[in-house]
Formats: structure tokens, sequence, C-alpha cells
């Protein structure tokens, strides 16, 4: 990269482009979405893409053709291009941890060549990826047999972060698509209820544990798995041989996997250059092949391909992922959105809010830039959302009539997995009439004119002028999740290029638990803790509360 480009990353906030978009928001500002529309009849044809099975209109947003000219150079001075092919190149972007950030090679076909330290790396995510459809066709067909001689009939997925947002999403929303005589649950929470309710109605002979952890030390996945191994030897009598066929492992560290009692054949591996959030693609993914078998996973593995060759090889202004991303900066940098709420109108994505809080707000939420210095600018919004039609009788009122500004991401699929009478075309009147809603609001005099009394007016007034996208997709299937999760992977990097923030790391979340290390010794014992007062006091009244002398 050029010194001039290496400066301008360093400054983008104080760049030309970025003080361009600051006065163009300023002169932008007294315009309503409503007179914007009416000046451009071709506005809502015009600010739209079709591609890779994904329309997103995107002319509900606050913006002009000019605006989108003004991000696009911003996307320019911040050396979007080149972070993009570096990225590819398997350089090493995760700067913090010097390591590349290739989850593109995880799906990548057979043939491609994606490198790391010069090694093409797509023949052993191939190995990897045969080994999981050997063992799940395996135990789809009754052919692994528990310790008892029985087959699985439940799996339960160990993980936590990205080892369980991703697999619990992916099989919410591909359970159309799953084996209905196999039962898939996940633990994740170190809270003892999540693993006795998870088991406290299956047969441990007829149920397989998935433990995922890259380094198999991560301490709440480690506990859960130590409780599921109790549970599991208590059923077959304290019998050790039984753990290995009731336990695969997703890690790559084997000497640790093999001490806890599973054989190194049940191991299944991924690599430093898998960042956890990014790694439903991974064996991490093993729950969800599992569920939906080989053919489909890879149907999966396509989706998010074609939306890696949209992203590295369209033009950026007919570019899914950086247009979304682009619009995710002015949105939150210019207009002073503090949040974003995610709306899928359909079921099956219930899990899709809560797996994008992880993938965007752990990526993004950043303070210093890539060189430590801090950022000068607002980074990650706050995502948030539920499946419509749930949330309009939930906090939609807030977005129309709070005194917030939240734009708001609408997903919607043409087609239902399950037709029933007219639920589909009601779900999809919702999903338009709130975007058209939220854009156009209704005046006082439009209130009015329903015969509103006069007191009631201002209640019943809708401001409008509030952004969102709608993307539509012809109907969920495999593949489809696939383009939707690669499409938001890659609008989060063109995002951090812009801030000029690492993506790849998240510091964020160790210091949390190494107090907790520090704590729970003086949780149990009877020494003085040595924290804040607050925090000796809580100590202190924990322990009363435990031995009951409160």
């Amino acid at each position: 990269m050029s010194g001039v480009a290496q400066e301008q990353l360093h400054s983008i906030s104080r760049s030309a482009a970025w003080g361009a978009l600051e006065a163009h928001a300023r002169e932008l500002g007294p315009h309503h979405l409503r007179e914007l529309f009416a000046a451009d009849a071709g506005r809502g044809e015009r600010l739209a893409i079709d591609a890779i099975g994904i329309y997103l209109d995107y002319s509900k947003n606050r913006i002009t053709d000019e605006t989108i000219r003004l991000l696009l150079a911003l996307a320019e001075e911040a050396s979007l291009r080149e972070r993009i092919d570096a990225m590819f190149g398997g350089d090493k972007v995760n700067v913090s941890e010097d390591r590349a950030a290739l989850h593109v090679a995880l799906r990548a076909p057979r043939n491609a060549v994606f490198r790391v330290d010069g090694d093409n790396v797509v023949p052993e995510v191939h190995a990897v990826l045969d080994r999981m459809a050997g063992f799940c066709d395996r135990v789809r067909s009754g052919a692994w047999r528990g310790h008892g001689g029985k087959p699985i009939r439940n799996v339960i997925n160990i993980g936590i972060g990205g080892s369980d947002l991703g697999p619990v999403m992916a099989y919410e929303a591909l359970r159309h698509y799953s084996r209905r005589d196999l039962r898939f649950r996940f633990v994740s929470n170190v809270d003892g209820t999540d693993f006795a309710e998870a088991t406290r109605d299956l047969a441990a002979d007829e149920t397989l544990f998935i433990v995922a952890s890259k380094t198999f030390t991560t301490q709440e996945t480690m506990t859960n798995a130590r409780s599921a191994r109790d549970w599991t030897l208590a059923a077959f009598g304290g019998e050790a041989s039984a753990v290995a066929r009731h336990f695969v492992a997703v890690s790559t560290n084997t000497d640790a996997v093999t001490a806890f009692g599973i054989a190194a054949d049940h191991m299944f591996g991924f690599w430093d250059w898998v960042g956890g959030r990014y790694s439903m693609d991974s064996a991490i993914g093993l729950s969800t092949m599992l569920a939906i078998g080989p053919d489909h996973f890879h149907a999966m593995l396509a989706g998010f391909h074609a939306m890696d060759e949209h992203f590295h090889g369209a033009p950026f202004e007919a570019n899914l992922p950086v247009l979304m991303g682009l619009l995710g900066v002015w949105n939150n940098n210019f207009l002073g959105a503090r949040t974003l709420a995610v709306l899928p109108y359909e079921q099956y994505l219930k899990r899709f809010p809560a797996y994008l809080q992880q993938l965007t707000m752990e990526s993004n939420g950043k303070r210093v830039r890539l060189d430590g210095r801090p950022v000068g600018c607002e980074t990650g919004p706050i995502y948030w959302g539920e499946p419509g039609t749930n949330g309009q009788h939930s906090f939609y009122q807030l977005i129309h009539q709070g005194t917030r500004l939240i734009p708001c991401d609408f997903i919607a699929f043409g087609e239902s997995l399950n037709p029933l009478g007219a639920h589909h075309e009601l779900l999809l009147a919702n999903v338009l009439a709130q975007s058209e809603a939220l854009a156009f609001g209704k005046t006082a005099d439009e209130v009015r004119a329903e015969g509103t009394p006069e007191e009631l007016v201002p209640h019943r007034v809708f401001e409008g002028n509030r952004p969102s996208n709608t993307l539509l997709l012809e109907r969920l299937t495999p593949a489809a999740l696939g383009t939707l999760v690669a499409l938001y992977e890659h609008s989060v990097f063109t995002q951090a290029t812009i801030w000029n923030i690492d993506p790849f790391d998240q510091w964020g979340v160790e210091l949390g638990k190494q107090l907790a290390r520090r704590i729970v010794p003086e949780l149990s014992g009877d020494a003085a803790p040595a924290h804040d007062s607050s925090t000796n006091a809580l100590i202190r009244r924990c322990r009363a509360l435990r031995a009951g002398r409160t």
C-alpha cells in the first residue's frame, strides 16, 4: 500500500471524502423521503440491486444518487479494493493476532486456490469436509452405534460464542430440511440449567455430544463437557470406554481431546485463520451437517461462495455487501443512528438477529484503529431484532414514533416453505407495509382527514423518514442462508475497512474471563476477596447466600 493510501487510512474521518459526506448530510437533512420519492419517479427501481438471488431495495434510505457517489469515493479513499484483495489473498489482515482471515476458503470449490503462508489450504478444507460427511452418513444411517449398541437419536452441541450461535442459528434456519427423527439441542451457557434442561428427557445411550472448542480449554464449554461426560458415564456404570461412542470433538488440541476420552479419529479440526464467528461453515457446522445432510450442507457452502465471488468481483456500485456496508456507515456516522434492527419475516430465521449480534458487534465493536490509535469516529452500531410479525406488536412503536433513529433491514421470501391458506400473503403484506410506513409516515393533515379529534392528532402522526433496506429472496434454502450470512460478513468487513479497525480480533472478551478465574476460588473459599469495595461486598454476599446465612 502506498504511503499516501496508508496515511488516508489513518485519518479517514479527516479525509476529503468524509468531509464531503458531512457537508452533504447537512444539505440533505431537511429533505424528507416523501420529497425524494415525489421528485424522482424512478427512484424505487433505480436504487436497487438484483444479484446472487437477493433483490436489495435500498431506495428508502435517506440518500440521493450523490450520496452513493460520495460513499463510493469514501470507499476508494479507504482503499477498500486493496483490503478485499488482501483478505482473499490470505494476507494477515487480522493485524493484532498476526493472522489471515480466510473464511472464504471454507466454502471454496475443490479446484480453488487460497493460500496462507504460501500453502493452498483448500485441500485441507475438503479433507475435513469429507471426513465430516462420512461421519454424518454413519450417524444418520444408524451405522454409528452408541456404547450400548443403540443408534443415535439425540445430538447435543456444546460450545459458546461462534461455536454455538452459528450452529443453533443454522439449525433453526434450516429445520425444514432436517432429519425429524433426530433431535438437536445446543448447550452454551455455563449456568447448569442450560445443560440440565437439554438432557432432562433424553436417554444417554442414544445421545451424541459434539464438543466444539478450538483449544479445548474454553471455560464454559469444558465445564459443560465434563458435566456431559459425568452424565453419560453415570448411565453406563462408569465405563470410561463409553465416552468414545458418545462424544466427538471440533478442536485443534489433540492431546486434550484424547485425554478427555475422545479418539483422535473423532476430532474434526479447523485453523487459526478461521475466527469463531466466521466458522459456521467449517467443522463447527458438524451439527448442521448432521441435521440437514452433506448434500444440503454443500449447497449452503455454494451459497456462501457465490456471495464471496460477487463481493470480490462486482463493481462497488452494484456490489451488495459493499453498498449495505456503506449505507450502514452513512446511517451510523452521518445520520447519527446508533442501532440497527434486523427484521426477518421468516419464522425459521428467528435466531438470525442473535447470530448477527455477535458477527457485527464482536467484529466492529472497536475503539482503536489498526495502528492502535483512537479511531476518531463512531464504529459498530448495536444490532438487534426479532422475526416479523411478532416485533410489530412489541418494539415497532419506538421505531415508528420514538425519538431515536433506528434503520431497519427487512428480510422476506417470496415463497413459504410451509404454505398455509393466506398466511404468507399476510406476512408479505406486513413487511411491505412496514417499510412503506417507516419511510412516508402519516402527516397531521392526513390524520385530520380521517376524522380524528384534534386533541388526538399529535398522537396519531407518523413522522416517517425512517430509513430501511428490504431484502427479498425466492425461498429459504440452504444456499440462500449461505448467501445471506456471507452478505453480512462482507458488509461488516466493508465497514471495518472504512473505520480502519480490525474486525477479526475480540480482545474485549478477555478481561472478564481473567477476573472470573480469580473470583471462582474466592467464592468457594474463606480468603478475603481482593477487589474493589463493590465486588468484595458482592462476593461476601454470594458466599452468604450459598451458605443460607442471609
